[in-house]
């Protein structure tokens, strides 16, 4: 008697153009990948056609989007990564998702009240209510991710770089983020605070002195042992450490000497680092340089940040001992994960600080060249998360898609070179700071530019030089420091000379 009944039921809906329970959930989930098809299907042409219309619109237009990053991929991706990073796009994006999903889902839930039978049967009405809560989460999950990996993204640029601009640099201005400069010095920093040690070293410190129409960069190393550093004058720390004695500790040190009385000694004290912010100016200080920006990352969180775009690949020619386990990268080409790609640029074992620098400029090379923009974009979530945990910067958000571009701009057209501030040219112990801010000079801009860099010889004078010089010692710069036999340094990290290595000769 119940099927019976059943049957009377479902005679007159069928009968009124409604399709019988199946049919229903079938034409409901097809407005999952077609919606407004049981619009269509139930008559109602107008809303099927505008559903339908729109969303293949969208298709298209996803297509046409497409087929561009195809054709320019290296610049759309750029723009795009550009455009992740900044918090209007983040918010526009989330907000379109949102919407899209609403919608969706939407119209999945009316597909099914217009088509669904008019019987009160229970049994049926759970089926259905069950089988739409399905559909709507196949749309509701993957926009639940998109908005969690938005949310990340939104939230990491507010952690890691802070205020939109700085109230110390004129206003951002897109069409000219770098105010018509020439170059822009970034101090690289990696900080090492294991659990082994007292506070935080900063045993990595390099500016990267960047061409902003070239790309061409050149990589200034400051040994972490540098020695008898001044301080600006007038400030806190000059005043402390006063010359000729000054600062008896090493430059690695000027971190943590800072971050202990941040409010007495830092020359910034509300900065958001005041002890990087003081290192930063205290180089620029030291190099008379203009360092317009820095950026810090904790050593270990560096292995976390390779990790997060898939490893680098490097070239190793002699094996590398590392750590206290007794590990060893072996020589050929591999592809090294956050652990031993840290211990590559860390390691000093059968090895010096000088040597290791060297290694530390091929990492940073092999990063530019191996990362793309659409790393940005296909590691978002790790690579935020990474980011969040292990980077502190000055860089405002303003300027983050303009040093997007910049990067790509090193990566396809620049040269990278590199500079170690370390013997024989600089005495670490006691730096003679006038011949290291020409040595810099020379390095950054090649001896062409600055009415202080000694005049190049003639051409005929050199040559008489050069045949003088051979003629008394045809010893080589380094046999001279060292006294050794060897024309070279077996460690191709350490610097030898007065011009910047070509890092492309440098590392293998």
């Amino acid at each position: 008697m119940a099927a019976e009944d059943e049957r009377r039921d479902e005679a007159p809906e069928r009968q009124s153009g409604r399709p019988g329970t199946g049919g229903a959930l079938l034409w409901t989930a097809a407005s999952v990948p077609l919606p407004g098809a049981a619009h269509l299907r139930m008559g109602r042409r107008k809303a099927g056609v505008l559903i339908l219309g729109l969303y293949l619109l969208g298709i298209v237009a996803l297509g046409l989007g497409a087929y561009l990053l195809g054709a320019h991929e290296s610049g759309a991706m750029t723009v795009l990564a550009g455009m992740a990073v900044q918090d209007v796009w983040l918010l526009g994006a989330m907000g379109a998702v949102f919407a899209v999903a609403v919608l969706w889902m939407s119209v999945i839930v009316h597909s099914w009240v217009i088509t669904r039978p008019e019987g009160r049967g229970r049994g049926r009405r759970l089926i259905g209510a069950v089988t739409v809560l399905l559909l709507c989460l196949t749309v509701a999950a993957p926009s639940a991710w998109a908005l969690h990996a938005g949310y990340t993204a939104y939230e990491t640029l507010g952690s890691v770089f802070g205020s939109p601009e700085r109230e110390d640099l004129p206003p951002h201005d897109a069409a000219d983020p770098w105010y018509g400069a020439e170059r822009i010095n970034v101090l690289l920093i990696g900080a090492d605070s294991g659990d082994n040690r007292y506070g935080t070293r900063t045993d990595t410190m390099m500016v990267a002195s960047v061409d902003t129409h070239s790309g061409d960069t050149v990589l200034v190393g400051m040994p972490r042992n540098l020695e008898d550093i001044h301080f600006p004058e007038d400030s806190a720390l000059a005043e402390r450490y006063p010359e000729p004695y000054g600062f008896d500790l090493l430059l690695n040190d000027v971190y943590q000497t800072v971050a202990e009385e941040p409010d007495e000694l830092a020359l910034n004290p509300i900065a958001p680092d005041p002890a990087a912010d003081t290192l930063k100016k205290v180089i620029a200080y030291n190099l008379d340089l203009q360092v317009d920006y820095y950026a810090m990352v904790d050593m270990m969180g560096f292995r976390d940040l390779i990790d997060a775009v898939g490893g680098i690949q490097v070239r190793i020619d002699e094996p590398i001992p590392y750590g206290v386990h007794g590990g060893v990268l072996e020589p050929g080409l591999r592809r090294l994960d956050g652990h031993d790609a840290l211990w590559y640029g860390r390691s000093r074992v059968n090895s010096d600080d000088y040597g290791r620098m060297g290694r530390q400029g091929c990492l940073i090379k092999y990063v530019a060249e191996q990362v793309e923009p659409s790393t940005v974009l296909t590691s978002y979530r790790r690579l935020a998360g990474a980011t969040k945990r292990t980077l502190t910067t000055d860089i405002p958000q303003s300027k983050v898609p303009a040093f997007i571009e910049l990067a790509d701009l090193v990566t396809d057209e620049g040269a990278m070179s590199a500079f170690q501030l370390s013997p024989p040219q600089v005495n670490t112990a006691a730096p003679d700071w006038e011949e290291v801010q020409e040595l810099v000079q020379e390095a950054i801009v090649g001896g062409s530019e600055g009415d202080d860099l000694p005049d190049e010889p003639s051409e005929e004078a050199a040559e008489d030089e050069e045949s003088e010089q051979e003629s008394e010692d045809e010893r080589t710069e380094w046999q001279e420091y060292t006294g050794l036999d060897e024309e070279s340094p077996a460690d191709p990290g350490r610097q030898v000379g007065a011009e910047a290595s070509d890092l492309d000769a440098l590392c293998p």
